[in-house]
């Protein structure tokens, strides 16, 4: 799981959390955002990205948060994002199994198909 701190906005009352936290999880496979915690600071005002593929994108990430009324600055450090456009594509369905993984490799192991003379 990749996080980085980001300052994240209330656009009614231009309030900012500039402790935010922005990252990918990879098992869940969807972006996320963490903003706003309670005086206890356990729970958030804004927790997005919980679900599987939830946000596959930033901009998706971003018209969420929009939408619930907040917002953060587009991200245009090459080291945040490159971090993420870097990453391999593959991804693994949750009804995958093991054997269907190893069959739709692009050269299967040597005992699944021995050649016989």
């Amino acid at each position: 799981m990749s996080r980085y701190t980001i300052a994240v906005t209330r656009t009614a009352s231009r309030h900012s959390d500039p402790d935010a936290v922005i990252g990918y999880d990879r098992p869940l496979q969807t972006f996320f955002l963490q903003a706003f915690p309670d005086a206890d600071g356990e729970n958030l005002e804004l927790w997005l990205g919980t679900d599987l593929r939830e946000f596959e994108t930033l901009s998706r990430l971003r018209t969420a948060a929009i939408a619930r009324g907040f917002d953060f600055i587009p991200l245009a450090s090459a080291s945040f994002t490159s971090c993420w456009t870097t990453m391999p594509a593959k991804r693994i369905t949750r009804s995958a199994t093991r054997s269907s993984r190893i069959f739709s490799t692009e050269h299967p192991p040597a005992d699944v198909n021995p050649q016989r003379k």
